[in-house]
């Protein structure tokens, strides 16, 4: 799809851009973005055959002449040998890593109640200690000595995460990691923010949930300030921001992209129940306690 990018020309000329998950949905917008603005960018993820179209796609528009290099590089994020050697082979190539953009991600639809061990360790290992060791990695790489600029895609948590508790609490994880590398990093000029994305559509993030995709997606959109879905170029565009100059002063901030969706409503429903009964504490020496009916006026 063509792309009008709200920054200037060659912004990021000479920069070199790690973007995990970037064979997909928010990452692939992310990479487009990026090299638009002349940056080189290096995605990853699990499957090869996913990066290696999504760069094709990716290079599409421009000339052949003049084509912008993108790097596939197979990682999974959750193994650190696979990391260190996505930074490797990004400093072999490019010999820096200016920025790190950790989208690479993802979970399953289950009350916590059903989430075995095995599926807790996995979205947990994927979202936090995934993103911990690409951060650190980049770090001990290149960005210890050279400074730059990291932003973590987290999710809509704020009022909890039913239905995904173990996502909810590895992206609240990465929240706070970027609150403590920015203090731990700001010596070496390192900045650390995340994105906080709202419902944002895509056909792979649908194809994510299986059957309750479009169910999901269609509720979430009555339930947006909005009354629309997000897309991953809305996303990408607060990312290209945090790692420009332009946000040189602002670090372990998380930026909400959501239309104010996490201030307005929450998919999950309680049914009625009568499972929390009101406290019997006396209300006064009379020996009266509280009903739990609402007065007859407000």
């Amino acid at each position: 799809m063509a792309l009008r990018s709200v920054f200037r020309e060659h912004l990021f000329t000479g920069r070199v851009a790690i973007v995990t998950g970037g064979g997909t949905g928010i990452g692939k917008a992310i990479a487009r973005e990026l090299l638009s603005l002349d940056c080189n960018v290096v995605i990853a993820s699990r499957k090869l055959d996913r990066l290696e179209q999504a760069a094709h796609e990716l290079q599409a528009p421009y000339p052949k002449s003049n084509l912008p290099r993108v790097l596939v590089k197979a990682c999974n994020i959750r193994e650190e040998l696979e990391v260190q050697q996505l930074m490797q082979t990004t400093m072999e190539t490019y010999g820096k890593v200016d920025y790190l953009v950790n989208n690479g991600g993802g979970q399953f639809l289950s009350p916590a109640s059903g989430i075995r061990k095995k599926g807790w360790h996995a979205v947990v290992e994927t979202n936090l200690t995934g993103t911990f060791l690409c951060c650190r990695e980049a770090y001990n790489a290149w960005m210890k000595d050279h400074g730059g600029a990291i932003v973590n895609i987290v999710a809509n948590m704020w009022k909890g995460c039913p239905g995904m508790a173990h996502t909810g609490a590895a992206r609240a994880g990465v929240v706070n990691l970027t609150k403590t590398l920015a203090i731990e990093w700001a010596s070496s000029g390192v900045r650390i923010n995340s994105v906080a994305p709202g419902t944002i559509y895509s056909e792979t993030a649908i194809a994510n949930y299986n059957e309750y995709g479009e169910v999901l997606f269609n509720k979430a959109k009555a339930q947006s300030p909005a009354k629309r879905l997000g897309t991953p170029e809305e996303v990408s565009a607060a990312v290209c921001f945090l790692l420009s100059p332009a946000a040189s002063y602002i670090t372990g901030e998380t930026l909400k992209v959501d239309c104010a969706e996490s201030l307005y409503s929450t998919l999950w429903e309680i049914p009625d129940h009568n499972h929390l009964p009101a406290s019997s504490t006396k209300e006064s020496e009379g020996g009266k306690t509280s009903s739990g009916k609402l007065p007859a006026k407000l």
